[in-house]
């Protein structure tokens, strides 16, 4: 739940009630991921887990995509007034400087979506007693994951709102079913994360095989959560279906269906269009345009309760 939704106060709520809160930091920089750290252990003293992207190599893009994708964007920052979208020079943090805030601070779990925990990294984590994880949408990420040397395996099951957490192939598969099959090929313990909105949604992961349950949609209304004014209302109302959509950050992420996700055909790749609608997004959250802001969501978003994170754990416990 990086990019503002996922909050200090929400870590450490969920904490507190008996989860394992958890921090999305992989949009911030180095000396913000570890001031963020820093918050949540003033709130608790219970654990924490940090997720961070995994490092990959920047894309080149070409001046005539970036035309395409500037001219799809362009209508909407018109509408809002604001300057004609531009690509800045840096389109994402140094995965190097954001892990040696985590080295630094040392959580007790960190987790990675987009790939694999470097070596170096994975050692640097295992000396300082950090747990690792990783996240896989298919049987061939778990097993990638398992042969990296990670403590445990995240299963992202096709419901899951948000980012796609594969870097390969994405199977979309039932989260039940993908817990079964990952837990049958490998003895390390999995975490089932997708659609995971009820008491019964989990006890049923559990009972697939998995060792823990991992929530995200559950939590978006949350009165912890730093959700926007027109992203909350726009999940209250629950009108908006969800869809896979590029546009906003040219990855496959789950969200509830807007405007831009039917206008932007031609998307930047990962994380140029990320960095190319911040301005636009930014826009939206301060003028209440919900159709400009990535409304990430998974499948069951309308079973969110409006209510605190230590309630919201009640709930889910099975």
């Amino acid at each position: 739940m990086a990019g503002g939704v996922g909050t200090p106060a929400l870590a450490a709520a969920v904490t507190r009630a008996g989860g394992l809160g958890s921090l999305g930091g992989a949009y911030l920089t180095p000396h913000a991921l570890r001031d963020a750290i820093r918050e949540v252990r003033a709130l608790t003293n219970g654990p924490l887990l940090v997720n961070l992207f995994a490092p990959q190599p920047i894309p080149t893009v070409t001046r005539e995509a970036v035309a395409l994708a500037t001219a799809e964007l362009a209508p909407f920052h018109a509408a809002l007034n604001l300057s004609p979208p531009t690509l800045p020079e840096r389109v994402q943090e140094d995965f190097t400087a954001q892990l040696d805030a985590v080295l630094e601070e040392r959580p007790e779990v960190f987790s990675v979506a987009f790939g694999l925990i470097p070596p170096d990294a994975l050692a640097a984590l295992r000396a300082r007693g950090v747990l690792t994880v990783g996240t896989a949408t298919s049987l061939a990420e778990a097993l990638a994951l398992h042969d990296s040397g990670v403590d445990a395996i995240t299963v992202q099951g096709g419901a899951a709102g948000g980012h796609r957490g594969g870097w390969q192939e994405d199977a979309l598969a039932e989260t039940v079913t993908l817990v079964q099959e990952v837990t049958r090929a490998t003895p390390l313990p999995v975490i089932a994360a997708g659609g995971l909105m009820t008491a019964g949604d989990v006890r049923a992961a559990l009972a697939a095989g998995a060792t823990l349950a991992q929530c995200g949609t559950a939590f978006l209304l949350a009165h912890e959560a730093g959700i926007s004014p027109p992203y909350r209302q726009a999940v209250q109302e629950g009108t908006r279906d969800t869809v896979l959509t590029r546009a906003y950050s040219g990855r496959a992420a789950r969200g509830l269906r807007t405007t831009l996700t039917d206008a932007v055909t031609h998307p930047l790749p990962f994380s140029h269009q990320n960095a190319l609608t911040r301005p636009l997004r930014t826009a939206g959250a301060q003028t209440g345009q919900a159709d400009v802001l990535s409304l990430w969501a998974g499948t069951g978003y309308r079973q969110a309760q409006a209510t605190g994170a230590a309630q919201i754990v009640a709930d889910l416990t099975p």
